[in-house]
């Protein structure tokens, strides 16, 4: 059992807090307001690329790149979304999906924002997956209106951790996690080493310089909801680079 450990310092901040949180797009808040946005389509589901989950499988169809306005330089990668068609009869399917950004859908400024520049800033914009899209929008419509809410993630199963670099540069790729979704800090220590801060290297892959081959590692994960969860000794003494290994879940 992982225990999970929100610290406040009065309850009039924490109030604040919450209040100003559910208007930043990038800050999970539960029971936020539905904003305004567009939706277009990737054409398929490989939506891994900008976050570093390769083809996201875990993720499974619905998924979505991010405008700019969204992404967050990465820290947004994993957070999820519930969607609907909106103002566009024509082409609207009623009802909701619930999507995982997994990429960043970037600007192209030789386009105007309303004609093929629906990723330049400061257009807040869902490039989704086919299958997501046709879950609220005819096919042939292309782009339609939506209105969308950050909700809580539910993935089958705990926070991976997959290990990538070489003993003088950990390079840990970060997926798969519950609740907010999006990871802002991480923290690691070695059987032989105190807790030591990671840096965001880029989408999910946050980097550790410290030689830690040949130890168990733990690792405690934060995101934007201030909620911490801490996998002890989830990577066993004897792991390989390019190993995945699953640890406890919000």
């Amino acid at each position: 059992m992982a225990a999970v450990n929100v610290i406040t310092h009065g309850l009039l901040p924490l109030v604040l807090f919450l209040v100003f949180s559910s208007f930043l797009p990038g800050t999970y808040s539960a029971g936020g307001g539905w904003r305004n946005a567009h939706a277009t389509f990737y054409g398929g589901q490989d939506m891994g690329g900008a976050c570093g989950y390769g083809a996201a499988k875990s993720y499974g169809d619905f998924t979505t790149a991010l405008s700019n306005a969204l992404f967050e330089d990465g820290f947004a990668c994993g957070s999820c979304y519930e969607l609907q068609c909106t103002d566009d009869p024509q082409w609207c399917i009623s009802g909701t999906v619930t999507v995982t950004a997994t990429n960043n859908c970037p600007p192209d400024p030789s386009k105007p924002n309303n004609n093929g520049g629906w990723c330049n800033p400061p257009l807040q914009h869902f490039d989704l997956s086919e299958p997501a899209f046709t879950k609220i929008a005819q096919r042939k419509a292309g782009i339609v209106p939506v209105l969308y809410k950050r909700v809580p993630c539910h993935p089958k199963g705990g926070i991976k951790f997959t290990m990538n670099g070489n003993p003088f540069f950990n390079l840990i790729l970060i997926a798969n996690v519950g609740g907010a979704g999006d990871v802002k800090a991480v923290s690691i220590k070695g059987s032989r080493t105190g807790w030591e801060a990671m840096t965001k290297n880029w989408g999910q892959n946050w980097q550790s310089n410290t030689n830690l081959v040949g130890q168990s590692i733990s690792f405690k994960v934060t995101t934007s909801d201030g909620k911490t969860v801490t996998s002890n000794n989830v990577v066993p003494a004897g792991w390989k680079f390019g190993q995945t290994f699953e640890g406890v879940q919000f």
